[in-house]
């Protein structure tokens, strides 16, 4: 029977370090990927126990590749792994990178965990990853931690910037001129983000359908307590033909978000 990945690391004959909840989490993440030909890139080598961990896990057909800053790295080379050094928030070393090694499937960001180097990492691999591939930032906890970068430009806050623009994919958000296509979805569990490559799905134009079922002509009552919305909502529909007055119109969309806004009651969840 195939190891679990803590019986891994456990067993790996070089030391390596991990936070104790991680194991359910990679395990959730890379399970899939286990006994297939596949590229496996982890940043931050370190002590290289983590290197002997991901051979036994994922097995012999998974090509592991190492990145790291300390030239001593290249020692793990004579144990069958592909080593590289440079630097994560060096955007040259990554388009080198791939030129040399091509397609990647899964990529463990386990490197300096600093703002720039998680973001940088990121950006320069997203588009090298091979569709139903993943990017999995780890110990992004330091965005909240002094001594990784400036706090308004943290790791948690790009990624943030990123859900933003998966939703721009919509034609209802009106802004698909900053739509995310490279990445299909963002997944967040404690102290990792995960990004999800399907180009298909991300480029695939959403519009709305009806079934044949039949129409029972339901009224929407989604604005029923807000009774001063509801309100100007009659008056708007019965004097439609104001409404074509750029003007008036602009009024009418200040004056309903005002009223929208006016009884919030979920500020306390901020």
């Amino acid at each position: 029977m195939s190891k679990d990945l803590y019986t891994c690391f456990i067993d790996s004959p070089h030391k390596s370090i991990k936070h104790s909840s991680y194991f359910k989490s990679y395990e959730y993440f890379f399970s899939k990927y286990r006994d297939k030909e596949i590229t496996f890139i982890e940043i931050g080598v370190l002590n290289g126990g983590s290197l002997f961990m991901w051979r036994e896990y994922f097995g012999p057909k998974a090509r592991i590749i190492g990145i790291d800053l300390n030239p001593d790295a290249k020692k793990w080379e004579k144990d069958g792994f592909e080593i590289f050094i440079g630097s994560q928030s060096d955007e040259l070393f990554w388009s080198d990178l791939i030129e040399k090694i091509g397609g990647i499937d899964i990529v463990l960001d386990d490197g300096g965990h600093t703002y720039e180097q998680q973001i940088i990492t990121t950006e320069s691999l997203l588009d090298a990853v091979n569709d139903d591939g993943i990017i999995v930032v780890e110990d992004t906890h330091t965005s909240y931690i002094g001594g990784y970068g400036p706090k308004k430009y943290s790791f948690m806050k790009y990624v943030s910037v990123i859900i933003d623009r998966i939703n721009y994919r919509s034609s209802f958000a009106n802004n698909t001129l900053k739509a995310e296509k490279r990445i299909w979805s963002v997944e967040i569990i404690e102290s990792m983000v995960a990004f999800k490559i399907n180009r298909s799905n991300s480029n695939e134009t959403s519009y709305f359908i009806e079934n044949n079922g039949a129409d029972n002509a339901a009224t929407d009552f989604r604005y029923e307590d807000n009774k001063a919305l509801i309100s100007l909502r009659s008056f708007a529909k019965k004097f439609k033909v104001l409404q074509a007055i750029p003007f008036l119109r602009f009024l009418y969309d200040k004056l309903q978000n005002f009223i929208a806004n006016r009884k919030f009651k979920a500020k306390k969840y901020f």
